[in-house]
């Protein structure tokens, strides 16, 4: 008896804890859109996503370039970030010895714990004069893919190497047998069973890129202007939110939570592709 109530008592534990999750986000939902809607009625769904100029004072508040900031870095860092975490991956699943192993996945994790004004920091003093002896001022969209690369790796290596683990050994087996070497069975049989691990790991890595803030207004400059280079400085639609909320009053502040509405809609569409991509994957097995 005492068993079947603390199952019942887990049960519904559970399913409170899924219900506040589910509640609270949907009232940062809700509260994100109020704020942000006035902003849309007032200047124009279409200008404000499409519109170059953002000067709150004159009342022009086009968030084109930020938009284009976020994707550029979220972009190279995606470009970076993948080949070496898909490869890391590897390595501790299918190739590093125990000892090994046991060295390097607890680096991995202690880099989802360091804190990301760390991250900026780091690239304020290395990454950005490194970058300067390119060209330019050294704060700017490369020196913020650098940095974000290394931030998005512990995610794309954790869920690749769980996905590539979860590899029948049996597939493995088979194509050894079959005389393939050590990596021709790591090219054409684990990596194209863990694929849709591996892209979860890529769009959920893109969605921790695209809502970074705090290091990614250290070291890209924060210009608001149309980037044509990877030298040159940028601002993302995070950063314009957390540098300019502390003094925004009326629709400029709308316009930040109309921002704000255009992350959630980003963040949203990436979850949901990744979704999409792991049910479909796994109706094909």
């Amino acid at each position: 008896m005492n068993r079947y109530l603390t199952d019942k008592l887990s049960h519904w534990v559970v399913l409170l804890c899924a219900f506040v999750s589910l509640l609270i986000l949907a009232l940062i939902a809700i509260f994100t859109f109020q704020q942000g809607f006035p902003a849309f009625r007032e200047i124009g769904i279409v200008q404000f996503l499409t519109g170059t100029v953002w000067r709150p004072g004159q009342g022009e508040f086009g968030i084109l370039t930020m938009i284009l900031g976020s994707i550029y870095v979220t972009l190279g860092a995606l470009v970076l970030s993948t080949p070496l975490g898909v490869g890391c991956a590897i390595l501790l699943a299918e190739v590093a010895p125990h000892q090994v192993r046991g060295i390097l996945r607890p680096m991995v994790e202690l880099l989802v714990g360091i804190p990301s004004i760390v991250y900026g920091l780091v690239g304020m003093m290395f990454i950005v004069p490194l970058v300067r002896e390119i060209g330019g001022t050294g704060f700017s969209i490369l020196a913020a893919v650098i940095v974000l690369t290394a931030m998005v790796l512990p995610t794309v290596i954790t869920i690749s190497e769980d996905s590539i683990r979860s590899v029948p050994q049996k597939y493995k087996d088979g194509a050894l047998s079959l005389g393939a070497t050590r990596w021709q069975t790591i090219w054409h049989v684990t990596l194209p069973a863990a694929r849709s691990g591996i892209i979860t790991a890529v769009v959920l890595g893109m969605g921790r890129a695209i809502g970074e803030t705090m290091a990614m207004i250290m070291v890209i400059g924060n210009a608001i202007r149309m980037p044509t280079s990877p030298l040159d400085p940028a601002r993302t639609l995070t950063g314009n939110i957390a540098v300019e909320i502390m003094y925004a009053a009326g629709i400029h502040e709308n316009a930040l939570f109309a921002t704000g509405v255009v992350l959630f809609v980003l963040i949203i569409a990436l979850n949901s592709i990744a979704f999409v991509t792991r049910q479909r994957e796994q109706e094909a097995e």
